[in-house]
């Protein structure tokens, strides 16, 4: 495919496949949703084209602004954007991939050998979506810009003058009209942020938000090294933590993986940077090729048990962290989310470079095999014990009495497309929200004190507590490989604590409850967290409701001296006309789509404030005691 120096790289490398006409009509074929992931996804692409610089070599830093007037700002310091004269079009070539469908780099194979995006459609869609758009380009010490209202030029582009800067501005504004909220969300940018950089090591990754005055920088030298590192955090490794990056025929593959004391099991996944949170051939020739090896070699050792024959998938997860991140030239995804790459190839691809591996590997490192072999072992008799016990329940019947909860208050809605269910704590928050919930869509569970703690619970005792209980047969999709997401009864998950200490701990159990059983909820988006006011601010008639700790009245234009402060420690501290208004009026309220992030985050804690490692929570205590404000006993 060869290199492409940044001299080269002008108007003749823009491929024209279809004019713009169709996003501002279907703009769900394009993003997904109008919703807020398609509002996100508007970032996303425009990030992703610096992020393809970055792969190819061009590019070193990338910032995103989130601007007080709902717009946003991506600066990055790659080779520019051609802006001279393309030859099918006749317009310039920024004008091209700003409003012509299929027009970009990644479709010449010899300009990009890799991609993260599949459609070339991302600064066009964009610019489509978008009330106003504004590019900027930096180029030859001189600074070219043009914008754009809903994808339509208001002038060619302009030469303004001279610049010693390097790279591309693009700021756009969603269009109101197209989208169902235009408010960006800092934690899904954060997230969004830090996975990149992990996935782009040496890149930087900036974010500011200037309605929060919030900066952060993410910057990973060692990119899923150190993600794997995380991912683990305290728990016991019973194998090295191995990392390789070996390229095949047609697929560059990035591995990292350990093995774990633990029955947990956590793979991430990745295609040209792309999240497939379903996973897809790589991951299956991930998964093959451990599978092969480890039974192909406990059969040279005559390890294999009769009775157990040979592993089965679950049995080699058992305990594995893994990240499994591919490039290849033309991905294919199965669905309009990209969740699941579908090439056929690239399975057999990431299979034999892995087989090759562990092969060598294990060949060097017997005590290690069999560490990892007797773990395996463990999960598979394991598996064919809970299999014997499943089908001495289901004979007997136990589950036929799972029916859904009395003190769920349901929505009158019947299919799920649209509806809510609330998870909230103690008797009065449930009444008030029962009462002023909007009972067509809104459902309300309430939880009585805080649910089992999940960390070292066994399954059957864990089954039988009343409020794990009443939390799987609400949701509908049951629990770990009997998961299904055909019986999802709502389409968001919402957990509404108060805003204290008892609030954060029960939030967390309910959080390390997804993560471990309920996972694919978190990993498609539908678990949320909601955002009660901390305070009120009053003087006089005015009256703010404040979300953010740091925040001050004068910040809000109020005195200091003559504000009444109200501090809102619980749900029960407003009034049901407050909670509703605050907390569930989608028109006001603040959501916190919780990301597998969160959930990792939340998991992480439990293991060392409730595992059995009990230096990493004296550790913690010490370490974080001193940051403690307020301590509800």
């Amino acid at each position: 495919m060869g290199d492409l120096n940044s001299k080269d790289y002008d108007a003749s490398h823009i491929k024209v496949l279809e004019w713009l006409e169709p996003v501002r009509m279907r703009p769900w074929m394009y993003i997904w949703s109008t919703d807020a992931k398609g509002l996100h996804h508007l970032v996303q692409e425009i990030v992703d084209n610096a992020v393809d610089e970055a792969l190819a070599g061009y590019c070193t830093t990338i910032t995103t602004a989130l601007n007080e007037d709902g717009s946003v700002t991506i600066h990055d310091n790659w080779r520019w954007i051609p802006v001279d004269k393309h030859e099918k079009t006749g317009k310039s070539a920024l004008e091209t991939i700003f409003t012509v469908l299929h027009a970009g780099g990644k479709f010449d194979k010899w300009a990009y050998k890799i991609s993260w995006g599949l459609h070339g459609v991302g600064a066009s869609v964009v610019n489509a979506l978008s009330e106003w758009l504004e590019v900027t380009v930096y180029k030859n010490g001189k600074k070219y810009f043009q914008r754009y209202e809903r994808g339509i030029p208001k002038w060619e582009i302009q030469e303004m003058g001279e610049s010693d800067k390097i790279g591309t501005t693009v700021k756009f504004k969603p269009d109101a009209t197209v989208f169902e909220t235009v408010e960006f969300s800092q934690s899904i940018e954060v997230t969004r942020m830090k996975q990149s950089a992990y996935l782009s090591p040496g890149i930087t990754f900036n974010l500011v938000n200037k309605k929060t005055w919030y900066k952060q920088r993410f910057y990973y030298e060692w990119g899923i090294k150190t993600r794997l590192k995380n991912l683990v955090g305290t728990q016991q490794a019973l194998s090295s933590a191995h990392h390789f990056k070996i390229e095949g025929k047609d697929c560059l593959a990035e591995i990292a993986f350990e093995f774990v004391n633990t029955s947990n099991d956590h793979i991430l996944s990745f295609v040209n940077n792309i999240p497939t949170i379903d996973g897809g051939t790589h991951v299956l020739g991930f998964k093959s090729a451990l599978l092969n090896i480890i039974n192909e070699v406990g059969k040279e050792k005559d390890k294999i048990n009769k009775k157990i024959w040979e592993f089965q998938y679950s049995d080699v997860t058992d305990g594995l962290y893994a990240i499994v991140t591919v490039k290849i030239p033309e991905p294919q995804f199965e669905g309009q989310t990209k969740g699941k790459l579908w090439n056929s190839y690239v399975r057999g691809e990431v299979e034999k470079i892995v087989y090759d591996y562990l092969k060598d590997y294990f060949i060097h490192h017997e005590d290690e095999f069999d560490k990892i072999f007797e773990k395996i072992e463990l999960a598979a008799r394991a598996r064919l014990a809970a299999k014997f016990a499943k089908e001495t329940v289901l004979r007997k019947n136990i589950l036929a009495g799972w029916v859904l909860p009395g003190k769920l208050a349901d929505c009158a809605r019947k299919s799920k497309e649209g509806t809510e269910m609330y998870i909230v704590e103690g008797d009065s928050a449930w009444g008030s929200a029962k009462q002023w919930r909007d009972s067509n869509f809104q459902a309300i569970l309430p939880l009585r004190g805080k649910i089992l703690n999940t960390e070292q619970a066994a399954i059957q005792k864990m089954m039988a507590n009343n409020e794990v209980k009443a939390l799987i047969t609400a949701i509908g999709t049951w629990i770990k490989d009997n998961f299904d997401f055909e019986g999802l009864r709502y389409d968001k998950i919402i957990i509404m604590t108060d805003a204290d200490v008892d609030g954060a701990h029960i939030r967390t159990l309910l959080l390390t409850f997804f993560f471990r059983f309920m996972r694919p909820l978190i990993e498609h988006g539908h678990v949320y967290a909601a955002c009660p006011p901390i305070y009120k601010f009053s003087q006089g008639k005015k009256e703010e409701y404040v979300y953010e700790e740091e925040h001050t009245p004068d910040m809000y234009g109020f005195d200091k001296e003559k504000t009444e402060i109200q501090r809102y420690k619980g749900l029960g501290e407003m009034n049901p006309e407050q909670l509703r208004d605050t907390t569930m009026n989608p028109e006001n309220r603040r959501l916190n789509q919780i990301t597998v992030e969160d959930a990792e985050e939340a998991d992480r804690l439990f293991r060392i404030l409730m595992g059995e490692d009990v230096q990493s929570r004296k550790h913690f205590i010490l370490t974080h005691a001193k940051t403690v404000k307020e301590l509800d006993i």
